[in-house]
């Protein structure tokens, strides 16, 4: 479906029962994230918040909400953008068939940016940053923030719309040290795109120019997020997969305008100007901390006539952004295998926090006349991964090889798992890289940016029945009273709240005493957790617990360990250590008294009866 604007989605989406307004007034602080929160976990409509407190704007959340309703958005162009993706990543398919791909190839050209005069749509009115939705969605979060926005800037060298930037980074509008209504943060990496442009800004004693585009048509803020393949551009992308050509203009104090966007927030970096950004509850399910990140000095406040604020939610996944990463996946999912030799999968695990976690499948090819088959092939491409853009954020990289099993499937969760344990060999498949980088959100790691990885790289025949329930008579000494399965060969193990840093070597040398000895082969994992109940109560729980409070260099143990040649293995069971530590940031908790406010508005009559 083509789109113009955010509201022809709004009307569309509405017309179709994928769309629910919410009348009564809400607040921006906390409310309406609880509201959106309920409604996707109930895999509700798109929300239209028509009052919202302190502000004239209405808001929009939830679009991207599930797969289902991101594929009605994009029902007429999905599957042309889909193959477009695919020749720029393999341009030798389009040589060998020239008329199959003749109609993406013009898709393609018809969709480049289209520059317009500056009375466009954005061009109505201004206003300032203390007008827009002040949304805060979690309690300790240091003000409000802009969670959908997409971020434009140009390169120093190249400038112009071919070789600019468009991201997804988010922006903090108050609060803090920021000047009111006059500064606003920036959160990147200097390594991002926007990062890339900041640099060279900075070597050339310039501003950086930014604008901040919300709304417009909904594939905008898809492009923002899109890992693209070398030389198609974001916006090129935004008018293919939307069926509109992403239309601009330049202000006349040269900031790119999004034509078609409801909000614009133009603004310059200075280079090495930073202020503390933060803290904001992220998608790992934790907040990110208080940090310096770039200061952007507001110049103006563009937006549309009868403008509509969108907005997400981030968290613990699932959230909308897991949708996000469906749709991503349904569009460029074949792209990544075909970039590095032998891969057959990646999926970076939502339900661990995204980055903390990968599950791969590769080729096993080296040396098949081998009695015995070992990773070799594998631990080249976990390499390779682990070197990738976003893929490089990764903690723990669990690969097998495919020939395994070509029927397993990365997005099984407890079955990649189970085909793991049933083959790891503890004494040879663990590879660890350490004093490297991992995500700047993750505080498992002993500084910021800083922690470990360790690459677990699996083939060969099953050589273990995994215990799916602890023998008769079986039992661990005092201080450890609870301890679950918590999924075939995975046992987690409750640690008293008074055992402490050091005091974890002593639980260690009990556990030591009292496995060693064993047959443990039927659990070849235990994870020490600070609630044992509830690591064992889903899946989902275990791998996010085990891999986003553990850094594998210092939260790695064995029963029976040892080091040779510089190679860590152990005979017996592996422990993560996944307590949560001093250094860790803070979970992410509801405010309950916000949440009885929803309860209310799923009773008869409120706004959210039979939604919630």
């Amino acid at each position: 479906m083509s789109y113009n604007s955010l509201q022809a989605c709004v009307t569309d989406l509405e017309k179709n029962g994928h769309l629910i307004r919410i009348k009564e007034e809400v607040d921006p602080y906390l409310q309406m994230a609880a509201i959106h929160l309920r409604v996707f976990e109930n895999e509700g409509p798109a929300i239209l918040f028509e009052n919202v407190k302190g502000t004239k704007f209405p808001a929009v959340s939830n679009l991207f909400g599930t797969l289902e309703r991101s594929k009605f958005i994009f029902r007429d162009s999905l599957e042309k953008v889909k193959t477009l993706v695919d020749i720029k990543s393999d341009p030798i398919r389009a040589i060998k068939n020239p008329l199959k791909y003749a109609n993406v190839a013009l898709t393609a050209f018809s969709a480049l940016p289209m520059r317009v005069g500056n009375k466009a749509p954005i061009s109505f009115g201004r206003t300032q940053i203390s007008e827009l939705p002040q949304i805060v969605n979690w309690p300790m979060d240091g003000g409000p923030f802009v969670t959908m926005p997409q971020v434009y800037t140009e390169d120093a060298d190249k400038p112009g719309i071919m070789n600019a930037n468009l991201g997804m980074y988010r922006i903090q509008l108050g609060g803090n040290e920021y000047i009111h209504n006059q500064e606003i943060g920036l959160h990147y990496q200097l390594h991002r795109g926007i990062g890339v442009h900041q640099t060279k800004a900075n070597a050339k004693g310039q501003p950086l120019k930014v604008s901040i585009f919300v709304g417009g048509p909904p594939s905008h803020p898809v492009a923002a997020v899109m890992p693209l393949p070398e030389g198609l551009s974001e916006m090129t992308f935004a008018g293919a997969l939307g069926g509109r050509r992403f239309r601009y203009f330049y202000d006349q104090e040269g900031f790119c305008i999004s034509a078609d966007a409801d909000f614009v927030i133009t603004g310059t970096v200075m280079p090495h100007d930073n202020k503390p950004e933060g803290p904001f509850g992220d998608h790992l399910g934790y907040y990110s901390l208080t940090h310096p990140f770039p200061l952007m000095k507001v110049h103006n406040v563009y937006h549309r006539k009868n403008a509509i604020w969108s907005f997400t939610v981030v968290g613990r996944p699932p959230q909308e952004d897991t949708s996000f990463g469906a749709l991503i996946h349904e569009i460029a999912g074949s792209a990544l295998p075909q970039e590095i030799p032998g891969l057959k999968a990646v999926n970076a695990v939502d339900a661990a926090g995204v980055h903390p976690l990968l599950f791969a499948i590769g080729s096993e090819r080296y040396t098949p006349y081998l009695k015995e088959r070992k990773p070799q092939e594998i631990l080249t491409i976990a390499n390779h991964i682990l070197g990738k853009n976003q893929l490089s954020l990764a903690k723990f990289l669990f690969i097998t090889a495919h020939e395994d099993d070509p029927t397993l499937d990365i997005h099984d969760i407890g079955a990649f798992l189970k085909h793991i344990l049933q083959r790891i060999d503890l004494t040879r498949d663990l590879h660890f890289y350490t004093k490297t980088t991992i995500d700047t959100l993750d505080y498992s790691g002993n500084g910021l940016n800083s922690g470990s990885k360790v690459a677990i790289t699996v083939a060969g025949e099953i050589k273990r029945e995994l215990w799916n329930e602890l023998p008769a008579g079986f039992s661990l000494p005092r201080p450890i009273a609870n301890y679950k399965v918590a999924m075939p060969g995975v046992l987690a193990i409750e640690i008293p709240k008074n055992i402490k840093g050091s005091d974890i070597e002593i639980v260690l040398e009990i556990l030591e005493e009292e496995l060693a000895n064993k047959n443990m082969e039927g659990l070849p994992l235990i994870v020490m957790c600070d609630d044992a109940d509830f690591v064992a109560q889903s899946i989902n729980n275990l791998v996010w617990v085990t891999f986003t409070r553990s850094n594998p260099s210092h939260d790695i143990y064995g029963i029976n360990s040892f080091t040779e040649h510089k190679h860590w293995g152990c005979k017996g069971p592996m422990i993560i250590d996944a307590r949560i530590k001093p250094h860790h940031a803070p979970v992410l908790e509801k405010d309950p008294e916000i949440e009885k406010l929803v309860d209310k508005m799923g009773e008869k009559g409120g706004d959210l009866h039979q939604v919630i």
